[in-house]
């Protein structure tokens, strides 16, 4: 059978790779999986210096999933590269590097310095960043916004780009439209949710930060009905995200429209997700004798 996908000329192994901010850069679960069975590895967000992230605590566990405002804690582009990249380079994987940053300039000086890597396949831009010049509405809230940062960095990328778009915003086909016209490669969702959690004993927000993004179990209904509407509103890929815990659910993002998918939250539930869903793809085309994935992309009737 063949479980290859092609995501903007980039060809992946099979169509399952990391959800952004759950898995690091690949080295803190290479003792659990092997990488190289993996279509591809998208990193953690990367910015162009150093970030801190928000105060804690930082993470809480909500009914189906759970919250977190890590803030995009990250060591900053020039460590990512001397550190991460050369061992991301020793796996069969391909490399999918997330880009973030609260001004246009920091996204493309991180994707300038990433140009002159031929290691890395895509970039995956984190357009939920607030957007500290628009008083800190996030890139991917509003059309005019996400066209306007798609179309600069991609003027600059020599890699393709795959937009990453927020499920926080009132019609997802409008920005799925507004990054494709700009110049988008591929588009992926749905990011996180935004929600609360309030501790009702000690009267006080579980996160130092108020809110945090949703992820987990709860959220894939949402995530399948946006996916499919993203999916039949552009001509380009659609990589789908949010709450995959089975190959079950992977294959229902695919049959809604998208040609590969991300594994997020539950990462952190069991580490072996990954490898797991993958077999089980395999499995459910050798039982219904599929012969190529490429038949079950939007095949929902």
């Amino acid at each position: 059978m063949n479980t290859q996908v092609n995501i903007a000329g980039v060809t992946l192994k099979n169509p399952v790779m990391t959800g952004s901010g759950t898995f690091g850069s690949g080295m803190e679960y290479s003792e659990f999986v092997d990488l190289s069975r993996l279509g591809a590895v998208v990193t953690k967000g990367v910015a162009n210096v150093p970030w801190p992230g928000n105060p804690t605590p930082r993470v809480a566990e909500v009914y189906g999933g759970m919250l977190n405002a890590i803030g995009l804690q990250n060591p900053g582009i020039d460590v990512f590269l001397e550190r991460d990249i050369p061992f991301l380079k020793q796996y069969d994987t391909r490399i999918i590097v997330n880009v973030c940053g609260k001004t246009e300039e920091d996204y493309l000086e991180v994707v300038e310095k990433l140009g002159d890597e031929p290691a890395v396949a895509l970039l995956e831009i984190n357009v939920s960043c607030p957007n500290v010049k628009e008083g800190a509405i996030a890139f991917g809230q509003k059309a005019d916004a996400l066209y306007r940062i798609t179309q600069q960095i991609r003027k600059k990328a020599r890699q393709p780009i795959i937009m990453k778009l927020s499920p926080n915003v009132t019609d997802i086909t409008e920005m799925a439209r507004a990054a494709e016209a700009a110049g988008a490669d591929a588009l992926s969702l749905i990011n996180t949710l935004t929600g609360m959690k309030i501790d009702i004993h000690r009267r006080r927000f579980a996160l130092a930060n108020k809110t945090g993004g949703m992820s987990g179990p709860a959220i894939k209904p949402v995530a399948v009905r946006m996916v499919y509407q993203a999916s039949h509103a552009v001509k380009i890929p659609v990589i789908g995200m949010g709450g995959i815990a089975t190959a079950e659910d992977a294959i229902e993002f695919i049959l809604a429209g998208a040609t590969a998918v991300s594994i997020g939250a539950m990462n952190f539930v069991d580490p072996y997700t990954t490898v797991k869903v993958i077999q089980g793809i395999e499995d459910y085309m050798s039982l219904y004798h599929v012969e190529n994935i490429a038949d079950l992309i939007g095949a929902v009737e």
